[in-house]
């Protein structure tokens, strides 16, 4: 039985969906093809008729997710426009985005089975980082663009190193020292973007 094309792309949002929180929750080699059709709720035959390799359906299940965490991020600096910088410090740096990988950031939950990763999936991680320090850049006090520019590419590599590092140590172990991390790394950003 054929699908139509309507019901096609629908099927394969429902795998991108599906693929994006299963691969930020269990890393690249912690899921596989077969999991993620059975996520998706569909067969594990109907894969290679949406994607390529299971590098292309990460490359779009990264995509997805850095879109979609772009989109938030300007509804976050837009309903604080008196201090957006702030703001995106503090949605980032939460407990709740720590305990929910799967939902949370594509960088701090893959970064690293993405530097191991090829060209596709490197790309997508290249294109989602982008708009993220954008809006970091945007945000951040500073005198000229480049200065933005620098503060948003270290504020970037700050947030995703520290969710790393709370996650690392306190997900089933010490929050104390996980929620250390968490506010200890917001307040030095705050006081980097002042200067």
């Amino acid at each position: 039985m054929r699908v139509s094309r309507q019901k096609a792309a629908e099927n394969r949002e429902r795998i991108i969906e599906a693929a994006g929180a299963l691969l930020r929750a269990n890393g690249f080699g912690g899921i596989g093809v077969a999991d993620i059709m059975k996520a998706a709720d569909l067969t594990h035959g109907g894969f290679y008729g949406h994607f390529k390799s299971k590098d292309d359906l990460v490359a779009q299940a990264c995509r997805k997710a850095t879109a979609k965490a772009a989109a938030n991020w300007q509804e976050t600096a837009a309903r604080s426009p008196d201090s957006p910088y702030a703001a995106l410090l503090a949605r980032y740096l939460q407990p709740r985005h720590r305990d929910e990988p799967g939902q949370g950031c594509v960088f701090a939950a893959l970064g690293a089975d993405a530097a191991r990763s090829g060209a596709v999936v490197q790309d997508a991680f290249a294109d989602g980082l982008e708009p993220l320090i954008d809006l970091l850049a945007q945000s951040a006090p500073g005198r000229t663009k480049a200065e933005r520019r620098r503060k948003g590419v270290a504020a970037m590599a700050g947030l995703v190193g520290a969710l790393l590092l709370a996650r690392a140590v306190g997900t089933k172990g010490n929050k104390e020292l996980s929620d250390e991390i968490l506010e200890a790394t917001r307040r030095e950003l705050l006081d980097a973007g002042k200067r």
